[in-house]
């Protein structure tokens, strides 16, 4: 076989492929194993076929096709009778066959990280007869890898974390890179690691790609991040090799290796005297490098003088110490507190404990500052006792206040009106003695309720204030009386001794032992031959019939004076009188009537009769009346319809009448010219003819003389009239004198006179003008149509 120029290096290089391959170094296989292939209408002929192993490196960048192999039957006598057929992955597209010799080239430049093989059929046609002279071949081109790949991280680039103070070797993070050439083949997919950026604090192992600590103790508060370069190589890392790289920030984790510590040893505050208390005094903060929950901070205070006075919380969120006031200051009492206070790690870590205690102190001494302070009364509460019965002027108490500053200014008192705002007490304002200005009343206002002001007398403006709950005592000054009014009936059939009636008194008074009252007949009363009473001595008394035959015909009503009796002392009366009505009963004893007017009707009308009676002339009444106002409305002409009616609609605006016999508070007379002469109205369900009258001549009068009648005639009218507003209230009269001699220069009454004015462009104006136009238009058979 001639090879030629490019053939032989073609081959060389397959050559130089072939030796990595032990069951790959023959440069063609003869006489192919396969199966005798049996030909249709011949004998069996016995398949030859002769072909080489396929490789193709990939990348290849010459001009010319890269030759792959050949192909070659034994029936080929080389007198071109054969021809050869590529078919398969590829095949016309990427590899090409020349059909009289066999020979495979790859037309393209292949990547083997693309497609690693292809899988072709081959095939011998007889060029005559186009038949098959070798069975159909699959056979396989194998790409050969090249190192042109370099390493990727593909999860790159990485962040992670580590405790700081670490011990040397601790992992970190392991990085991975990956190489997309042949694993199999070569050192190309090889990788080592190593670390570019980032020593001497880190190290990374070569195969594995594990990051770990290179450096003890390194301390997040002196640098907390840290930046790594991390390289991976192929061809195990040897000269020529391609490489990647990528980034790993590396933050250091807090960790408890910082105590707290106060930033001074001391502090001072000055608070005034008046802070409320649960005010803030004061915030300190001890300071720890650390962050998070190893930050967190516990304050208590430990010793010193304000144990009972101040205490201190935490801040959850600045971690700051809060001092707070639990009671209250007095300057005069005590001007200074000194505190010892302790902050300390809520949770400390024992890997630690060996660089000091996780704790420290500071002295917090608060100065109190004098403010000047209201006038402070001697007891919060001044409770205090007085008879209602008590004289205008008599002693109630006495009330005390004191200023509570060093200056000790005269306090001068007075009692808060709007707590008694009858003004029944009084205060001296020198010595706090509380009187009575006015009688008191228990059963109007048992207890009053008073402030008093205590202000100082050097500085007004510091007033204090005082509580007094004076409680007025009872006496006995309420007469008894009837617990209610009482609907006394006797039936007209009553037996003697039968009672009627069970009274019981009550009193606005309130005696310590209760009420105990006595119930008799007066003088006059003690001798009838109607009734009698008798006390029952459970503060009731009974009234009872002393007769039978009572009739209402001869006497209707009975009044019995009761007298009544209380156990005050001393005791008190009253006289109230029961009211009796003799009533006709039925044979339970129960009232039926109580009317004598009722032995005066017809015999055998009942009530029940009345009541159909006028039910009946009620109906009979509104029937009349619909009709009547059914009539009225039919009769009403449609041109007076109220809503359209606008001659004297007044608009009315915050109209205060004179009260409820102001039925009309503006009257429409006072408008209209004096002199016109006032006609009835007119009927509303009549329709008006039309008149052309003349306008009346005026007088001329002088205008004084004008007013003065007018107004005149006002009063009078307002004199005589029963539904004027009441004498009380305001008469507004808007006249302005009589007509103007030019008389009006309306255009309304412009129908009587002789003007020549044309309106017949009303009834072009629509139907709401349609009543003017009719009125107003120059033709006379519109007038009276």
């Amino acid at each position: 076989m001639k090879l030629g120029k490019v053939e032989f290096c073609h081959f060389l290089q397959l050559i130089a492929l072939f030796l990595c391959f032990s069951g790959m170094s023959q440069a063609e296989l003869s006489r192919s194993r396969s199966k005798p292939y049996f030909q249709t209408g011949r004998s069996r002929t016995k398949r030859s076929w002769v072909w080489n192993q396929f490789f193709v490196l990939e990348e290849y960048m010459g001009s010319d096709p890269l030759y792959v192999g050949k192909l070659h039957s034994d029936v080929d006598k080389g007198d071109g009778s054969i021809k050869y057929i590529l078919s398969g992955e590829g095949a016309s597209s990427i590899f090409i066959i020349d059909e009289n010799t066999g020979d495979i080239h790859a037309t393209k430049r292949l990547d083997r990280e693309e497609q690693a093989y292809y899988t072709l059929r081959a095939q011998a046609l007889d060029r005559l007869t186009n038949k098959p002279v070798e069975p159909e071949s699959e056979f396989v081109i194998k790409i050969q890898d090249i190192n042109d790949n370099e390493p990727k991280f593909l999860d790159g680039p990485y962040t992670a974390g580590v405790p700081e103070m670490s011990p040397v070797g601790t992992s970190v993070v392991q990085v991975t890179a990956t190489d997309a050439d042949d694993p199999t083949y070569g050192n190309s997919a090889r990788v080592v690691y190593s670390i570019l950026q980032g020593q001497p604090y880190f190290s990374v192992e070569p195969k594995t790609g594990v990051i770990k600590t290179a450096l003890p103790n390194m301390d997040r508060e002196a640098k907390d991040q840290y930046l790594l370069v991390i390289q991976a190589k192929d061809m195990v890392g040897q000269n020529g090799g391609l490489s990647g790289t990528t980034s790993v920030t590396v933050t250091l984790t807090d960790v408890n290796d910082n105590p707290p510590r106060f930033p001074r040893r001391s502090y001072q505050y000055n608070v005034p005297e008046s802070l409320p208390v649960a005010s803030v005094v004061a915030r300190i903060k001890a300071a720890d490098a650390d962050i998070g929950a190893n930050a967190e901070m516990e304050y208590k205070i430990v010793d010193g003088d304000g144990l009972g006075i101040f205490k201190i919380s935490v801040d959850k969120e600045t971690q700051e110490g809060i001092i707070t006031i639990q009671k209250e200051l007095d300057f005069e009492a005590k001007t200074s507190y000194t505190l010892r206070i302790e902050a300390a790690n809520k949770d400390a870590d024992p890997r630690f404990l060996s660089l000091g205690p996780f704790s420290d102190t500071t002295t917090v001494k608060i100065i109190v500052e004098d403010v000047d302070e209201p006038p402070v009364f001697s007891s919060p509460l001044y409770p205090m006792e007085v008879s209602e019965a008590t004289q205008v002027g008599n002693i109630i108490g006495t009330v005390a206040a004191h200023d509570p500053d060093s200056s000790n200014s005269p306090v001068r008192y007075s009692i808060d009106r709007n707590t008694d705002l009858e003004r029944y007490f009084n205060i001296d304002a020198n010595s706090g003695v509380i009187t009575t200005a006015k009688s008191l009343d228990r059963e109007t206002n048992a207890v009053h309720n008073i402030t008093v002001l205590a202000m100082e007398s050097q500085n007004p403006s510091q007033v204090g204030r005082g509580y007094v709950a004076i409680t007025i005592l009872d006496i006995n000054d309420n007469a008894p009386e009837f617990a209610m009014d009482y609907e006394t009936t006797v039936c007209e059939n009553a037996q003697p001794g039968q009672v009627i009636q069970k009274i019981s008194a009550v009193d606005k008074d309130e005696p310590s032992n209760g009420h105990q009252f006595y119930f008799s007949l007066t003088t006059d009363a003690t001798n009838n031959h109607n009734f009698s009473l008798k006390d029952n001595k459970d503060n009731t008394a009974s009234i009872l019939t002393r007769r039978n035959g009572f009739r209402r015909q001869e006497q209707s009503v009975y009044y019995l004076p009761i007298f009544i009796v209380d156990s005050g002392s001393p005791s008190l009366s009253s006289t109230n009188t029961l009211t009796i009505r003799v009533c006709d009963c039925d044979a339970d004893g129960i009232a039926q009537t109580c009317n004598a007017e009722a032995y005066v009707l017809p015999a055998g009308l009942s009530t029940g009769a009345l009541i159909a009676i006028l039910a009946c002339v009620l109906t009979l009444l509104v029937l009349i009346l619909l009709i009547v106002t059914m009539r009225r409305r039919k009769k009403e002409p449609l041109i007076f319809d109220e809503e359209r009616d606008i001659r004297e609609n007044i608009v009315r605006y915050d109209d205060e009448g004179g009260g409820e016999q102001d039925t009309e508070a503006f009257d429409m007379a006072a408008l209209r010219n004096l002199n016109v002469i006032r006609d009835a109205k007119t009927r509303r369900d009549v329709t008006p003819e039309i008149q052309f009258l003349s306008r009346p001549a005026f007088k001329s009068i002088p205008d004084n003389v004008i007013f003065r009648e007018f107004i005149w005639e006002r009063l009078k009218e307002a004199d005589v009239d029963p539904g004027a507003p009441p004498y009380d209230s305001l008469q507004t009269y808007a006249f302005e004198g009589n007509g103007s001699v030019a008389e009006s220069l309306s255009s309304l009454d412009s129908i009587s006179s002789n003007s020549d004015q044309n309106y017949d462009y009303l009834s072009d104006w629509g139907p709401r003008f349609k009543r003017l136009a009719d009125m107003y238009g120059t033709g006379q058979e519109s007038l009276y149509s």
